[in-house]
């Protein structure tokens, strides 16, 4: 597919999707290793973001010990009834290497989808002025479930999404290429992080 567009710093975000320590972090109880290796790509995408003046917006996956929040998600992995992304805990944190700058917006969530009764549409269509963010720039873990079913939300509300292949980790074998294969075909454009970069330098 040729390129329908490129990535205009002036009109894009990048996402930052639940690189939280319950994911990220050795021996955490949902640890994702390949999360791990996508902490210099969302370092470099980042940075590169902050210094052309495009927001960074983080997402942060919240469950809850009150009652449970998302009865599928926990149908479907039931340890996540007792442990796991614990409102008020340290599992929920951003990790420190990818800490959120004073000012950069933390969006909580309930399921996989980063839009889904989230503030995201709104902060994404504000941040830059009315409506002046057109693209999202997809990082963060899980590739397969939350960063995927963002990055097709995203584009079901008209925005361009580019999703970065070496940003993003998956934990099932094999989901990185389906994952990049069904975007890059249906969805958007997927793009090493050294590509972000030069793009949004423009």
């Amino acid at each position: 597919m040729t390129n329908p567009w490129r990535i205009d710093s002036s009109r894009s975000a990048v996402l930052v999707i639940d690189m939280q320590r319950d994911f990220v972090e050795e021996g955490r109880p949902m640890e994702v290793p390949a999360a791990r290796d996508a902490i210099a790509g969302i370092q470099r995408v980042s940075e590169a973001a902050r210094a052309a003046g495009a927001p960074v917006v983080y997402t942060q996956h919240v469950l809850l010990d009150d009652f449970d929040v998302s009865p599928l998600e926990t149908a479907y992995n039931p340890k996540l009834l007792s442990v796991g992304m614990r409102a008020g805990t340290d599992g929920v944190e951003i990790i420190d290497e990818l800490a959120p700058r004073p000012g950069e917006p933390v969006i909580p969530k309930h399921r996989y989808d980063a839009f889904h009764n989230t503030r995201l549409d709104s902060v994404l269509r504000s941040i830059r002025g009315l409506n002046g963010i057109d693209t999202v720039i997809i990082t963060g873990t899980l590739t397969e479930v939350c960063c995927e079913s963002t990055a097709r939300s995203a584009f079901m509300r008209d925005y361009r999404v580019a999703f970065v292949s070496d940003a993003t980790g998956a934990l099932l074998p094999g989901a990185q290429q389906a994952t990049e294969a069904a975007i890059g075909t249906f969805f958007g454009r997927v793009l090493t992080a050294d590509e972000v970069v030069r793009e949004l330098a423009g």
